[in-house]
């Protein structure tokens, strides 16, 4: 019989889907910026946290993939964390060929239409903000993202 140890020694593409479908978490945060154009920031991330005693798993993930980074996450957790369009792509990538057997796949669908919608600019649009805030909502625990409460999405706007 194999244990625990000896099966994390061995990350190969079944054993990270696996891990991925228990333990990580593809999430797009709509945030105000008043910086930005339309006032808005969408920040696409994909995590995987663990307890700290448990970080060489997320070092070796890391390694298997090539990025992200390794961060606290919160208290004594740690957390891979992949940001940034170049290094998403690369991740919706290895899930489109490598799919998720949990509910988790249906947020991973929803993220990748969000990241390709991003890679085609449409999150600077008006129209296509409003969208990707109704696709975040169905991610998930589906929460209802701050931009779709704000004041700003019930005034009638011109299309940018």
């Amino acid at each position: 019989m194999i244990g625990a140890d000896n099966q994390q020694e061995r990350l190969d593409l079944g054993w990270i889907v696996g891990f991925v479908d228990g333990e990580g978490c593809f999430y797009v945060g709509i945030n105000k910026d008043p910086r930005r154009n339309n006032r808005w920031n969408v920040l696409p991330e994909f995590r995987v946290v663990q307890h700290k005693s448990d970080e060489q798993i997320l070092h070796r993930i890391r390694n298997f993939f090539g990025f992200g980074n390794i961060t606290v996450n919160h208290g004594d957790r740690k957390e891979w964390r992949v940001r940034g369009l170049q290094d998403l792509n690369k991740l919706v990538k290895f899930f489109s060929r490598n799919s998720l057997k949990t509910k988790k796949q249906k947020s991973f669908l929803i993220f990748k239409e969000i990241v390709e919608m991003m890679n085609k600019k449409q999150h600077l649009t008006k129209i296509g903000l409003r969208k990707i805030a109704f696709l975040t909502s169905k991610m998930n625990r589906r929460v209802k993202p701050r931009y779709l409460k704000s004041s700003e999405t019930l005034r009638p706007t011109s299309k940018r």
